[in-house]
């Protein structure tokens, strides 16, 4: 959806993707060809990653061999079937439709884990022994005429056992970080989503704050690091740009502009500004700066802030939000699928329709099966859902499974955005059960349907929720300039515990395209 709201992303629309994800291609399940089709469900652009080269794995002493011979493994795989990657990769593209980029990812326990991307779907899988390798592959092809750049993720690990080193990082090869994805969010040590990966807990000196305090000048993303053929698995992680078209161009020149914001799951789209510049811009220090932040999220918001210098500065929550009134109604609902005792998956074939009112938008929300045991060559199915418009109806044909956990979520979802009003009902007609209910009745709360009595699968319309709840804009002029140097970001969080971070806007000059120690920066800080 374009922006006309706000100057800096005049001309520019939202466009979301994921580009850190796993199948078969290495150590992963379900094909290439089932990623790309689950990506083209949800995504706008996508890269599906091989796992590449460690350079500094452990060595074999009996109680890791099992971990070196499962990589060493993936990356003979991923070598032997790198023409037929590239080949789908150019294949799945379409300008204007879905955009692809070829990756492949490298481990370091000093450097810290890095993926590679090219601008198209062609290039060459780098075994380089250390970081310096990667850089000087990406000059070579850069010299060649085209475009190459790597970016970290999971910075949050201990330094010395895959976590990010601050400072070998370089901003000119490096222009974003990946702070959210399956293993959990790196924004610093208070964050949501914690690490519960067996690789270990946070560890705040590779944190987003950490970085930031060190100098450096990047960019954020999620991606969901999903390993089971699912690019864009709801809940995992994605990221937005703004980009002036939906091309292999467009999409790369936003990603190295900084136009990026990182979220979980739920499509929020994220438009942040200082003085006019949009996120990922590097501005002049001004003695007051106004910032403005518009987010039209996916679901009820229930806060947003603006962070400077790792603090917050300003929030705007739901406290006191008056509710919708008048006749007419614009806003959103879902419809979710799941639930139940059931060992084997349960198939969903789902209608929902909008009568006496006009659908406006679709919103797929849909997981990829979680793969804890990622093997070679499986042979089942993951292509998991498909989903599709016939005038105001969506229909979702998907499958789930039981939810593993009573806190893990294995739902499957469609979200709608709608107009109506009084009259306005909403039909929804899910394995042969029908439930018919006014938005009057919707805007009271959710209704919840077994599907064959107690503790069989069942499924959920959501509250009707107003757009005054899911789209806020709200402006702050920020008159104390405080450091010589400072950044802003906006941090988003929705009822439902989905996130979104944009990309830092810069003020002031900067230090180097390399950091300081961050430990260093750490202490500097707290002796303040």
């Amino acid at each position: 959806m374009a922006s006309d709201s706000a100057a800096p992303f005049a001309g520019l629309t939202a466009y979301f993707g994921d580009l850190h994800n796993h199948c078969d291609i290495s150590y992963g399940r379900g094909s290439m060809d089932e990623a790309w089709q689950n990506a083209r469900l949800q995504l706008d652009f996508a890269s599906v990653t091989g796992h590449a080269w460690w350079p500094d794995m452990p060595p074999r002493d009996g109680r890791l061999d099992y971990l070196v011979d499962y990589h060493v493994r993936g990356f003979e795989h991923l070598a032997s079937v790198w023409d037929e990657v590239q080949e789908k990769t150019a294949r799945a593209h379409e300008d204007g439709r879905f955009v692809t980029f070829l990756s492949f990812e490298w481990h370091s326990m000093r450097h810290g884990d890095y993926c590679f991307y090219y601008d198209g779907a062609h290039g060459e899988i780098v075994r380089a022994p250390d970081i310096a390798g990667l850089r000087a592959a990406i000059d070579a092809v850069r010299a060649d005429g085209r475009r190459a750049m790597m970016i970290p993720h999971h910075v949050c690990y201990v330094p010395g056992y895959r976590g990010v080193n601050w400072s070998d990082f370089d901003a000119r090869y490096s222009p974003l970080v990946e702070i959210v994805s399956m293993h959990g969010c790196a924004e610093h040590d208070d964050a949501p989503r914690p690490y519960l990966h067996s690789m270990g807990p946070r560890d705040d000196r590779g944190s987003m704050r950490a970085g930031l305090a060190a100098g450096l000048r990047f960019g954020v993303i999620g991606s969901t690091d999903h390993h089971a053929a699912h690019p864009g698995s709801h809940d995992h992680g994605r990221l937005g740009v703004w980009a002036s078209e939906l091309t292999r161009d467009g999409i790369w020149s936003a990603l190295e502009a900084r136009r990026t914001w990182a979220l979980t799951g739920d499509r929020i789209e994220l438009a942040f500004a200082v003085n006019g510049e949009p996120m990922g811009a590097e501005i002049a220090a001004t003695p007051e700066r106004t910032v403005r932040v518009d987010a039209r999220a996916g679901a009820a918001l229930d806060y947003v802030e603006i962070v400077k210098d790792g603090v917050a500065l300003a929030r705007r929550d739901a406290v006191g939000l008056a509710p919708q009134s008048g006749p007419h109604f614009r806003g959103k609902v879902a419809l979710t699928l799941g639930w139940g005792e059931r060992g084997e998956p349960t198939r969903w074939r789902a209608r929902l329709g909008v009568r006496g009112g006009r659908l406006l938008g679709v919103e797929p929300r849909l997981r990829g099966e979680e793969a804890p045991e990622s093997r070679f060559g499986f042979d089942g199915s993951f292509h998991a859902a498909s989903v599709s418009t016939e005038g105001d109806d969506v229909v979702l044909d998907t499958r789930t499974w039981k939810n593993p956990t009573t806190r893990s979520d294995a739902t499957q979802a469609v979200a709608i955005e709608l107009e109506g009003d009084g009259h306005t009902r909403l039909v929804a007609e899910v394995n042969g059960q029908r439930l018919e209910l006014s938005l009057a009745e919707l805007r009271d709360g959710p209704r919840a349907v077994l599907s064959d009595g107690f503790v069989s699968p069942a499924w959920q319309l959501s509250r009707a929720i107003p757009e005054a709840e899911y789209a806020w804009s709200f402006e702050i002029e920020d008159t104390d300039p405080g450091r010589a140097s400072s950044y802003y970001y906006a941090r988003v969080r929705q009822k439902n515990d989905q996130w979104a971070w944009s990309s830092p806007v810069f003020v002031g000059p900067g230090r180097s395209a390399r950091g300081s120690d961050p430990a260093a920066s750490g202490r500097e800080a707290f002796a303040s």
